[in-house]
């Protein structure tokens, strides 16, 4: 593993140089204008992975974008290691808000990197993390070091749902067959305190219209005398949650894991700062249901958030109506045990309930995804555990997000292998927003890192 790590830090400018090619590449997958981007992006990583000496790599054409396949089959008795990532982006609006353009990488040095970041659409988001694995699988190679098999699947379409690839999944169960399944598309915790992500929550995702009169009503005529939807929203929005930050509806609790005093007290270790926590994003004061730290209510317990709401005139200058209708869009983060169709049911019900009868009330389901969870004490989490710390050289805890890859729960159900969240981004990294930078150190660390999962993985497996 020493030539390994040594071919590693020989060719690191060369990494950084790759990955700004790809980066320039705007594969937006939501924007049917970016389409011929996004192909020509499936074909760069095919590319990166022929030269890396992946075998059989494909550009596989599904309903929507292609996946690139890829693999190494040194032996058929050994460990399988399926790594996937996606090398889709996000649209980059508003653009008025970027320091510089987002699909022209650079470096900048930033308080949380004095070393400097890569400032690019896609630099954290997902393409500088599922890079680090071409180039560690590179260095391995290259050193005839690599100790089992590899695979590699990395479609273009995470940013839009994921939507073909269940089926290809499905289809493919042979090809796609391994031990376990390595992603880097997660953060740790901190640099200081480095981390792999052992759960995720689930998503319900709805959106709601109210309806009062049949037409937009002047509000002079008709104010104090009907139902204003907009008013009626606001208020049944506010019956969702209470004064100690319980969500009402009824039965949403019914199946939510009861996480164990010794796990809490382990996630604990992590040292919430509730003063960094409040001034990272610009808060005089946090909230959230009573009885649990910052760190368990974005990762152990269930949310419901309102992501929009609208309805009436908002346009420039006044013009003075009763709305016909109003809308929101609410999302429900799940954590074990809830499913996305009983917490939309149950939702359902319950938002038709307390409505008045004076207004027409509609639910529409969106997506949804299963909550994830990595034990702490399988083989999978220890390699990653001792992996990165041999990397970083400091103690490596679990961490549970409070974020969802509905992917993880579709790849254990169908394939039958538990995934690890090996990533290396910050929650600064700005993802899905305005200048989304990627620490170099994260980079590389992320690349020193995977070649000893793939070592210890391998040992602990054939022990």
């Amino acid at each position: 593993m020493t030539e390994t790590q040594n071919y590693i830090q020989q060719n690191k400018q060369r990494f950084l140089d790759e990955l700004f090619s790809l980066l320039r590449i705007p594969s937006i997958s939501a924007d049917p204008a970016y389409n011929e981007d996004v192909l020509n992006c499936a074909n760069a990583v095919a590319d990166f992975l022929r030269n890396a000496g992946a075998d059989d790599v494909e550009v596989c054409e599904t309903e929507g974008y292609p996946i690139v396949f890829g693999q190494k089959i040194i032996d058929p008795a050994l460990p399988t290691v399926l790594v996937y990532g996606h090398y889709d982006v996000q649209p980059p609006d508003p653009l008025e808000l970027w320091e510089s353009g987002p699909f022209e990488p650079v470096v900048k040095k930033t308080e949380l990197h004095p070393e400097g970041a890569v400032f690019a659409r896609g630099a954290a988001d997902d393409k500088g993390q599922f890079f680090m694995h071409l180039k560690a699988f590179e260095a391995m190679m290259k050193t005839n070091a690599l100790p089992c098999n590899v695979k590699f699947i990395i479609e273009g379409e995470e940013e839009v749902g994921s939507e073909s690839l269940g089926t290809f999944v499905e289809a493919n169960r042979e090809k796609l067959a391994n031990d376990v399944i390595l992603i880097s598309d997660t953060h740790i915790y901190s640099m200081e305190q480095p981390t792999v992500t052992t759960g995720l929550r689930g998503l319900s995702y709805v959106e709601v219209e109210v309806e009062g009169p049949n037409r937009d009503l002047h509000s002079g005529l008709y104010g104090g005398a009907v139902p204003n939807p907009i008013h009626v929203l606001s208020r049944m929005i506010a019956e969702l949650i209470d004064d100690n930050g319980h969500i009402t509806i009824d039965g949403f609790y019914d199946n939510v894991e009861e996480v164990s005093a010794e796990e809490r007290a382990e996630m604990n270790k992590l040292k919430d700062d509730p003063e960094h926590f409040k001034s990272s994003i610009g808060l005089r004061g946090v909230e959230g249901e009573k009885g649990y730290t910052t760190l368990e209510r974005t990762s152990i317990r269930p949310t419901l958030d309102v992501n929009g709401i609208w309805g009436g005139y908002t346009g420039e200058g006044a013009k003075t109506v009763i709305p016909s209708k109003a809308y929101a869009k609410i999302s429900m983060r799940l954590v074990p045990y809830q499913t996305p169709e009983e917490i939309t049911e149950k939702f359902t019900k319950y938002f038709e309930k307390i409505a008045p009868d004076n207004v027409k009330v509609t639910v529409k389901p969106h997506h949804g995804g299963m909550p994830y969870v990595l034990p702490s004490d399988s083989e999978e989490f220890l390699a990653a555990k001792k992996a990165m710390e041999k990397a970083f050289g400091k103690e490596v805890l679990p961490y549970r997000s409070g974020g969802s890859i509905p992917i993880t729960a579709l790849f254990e159900k169908v394939l039958g292998s538990k995934s690890v969240l090996m990533g290396f981004g910050l929650d600064s990294d700005a993802i899905h927003s305005p200048n989304e930078h990627y620490g170099l150190s994260n980079f590389y660390k992320g690349i020193e890192s995977i070649p000893y999962f793939f070592q210890y993985y391998t040992e602990l497996k054939n022990a």
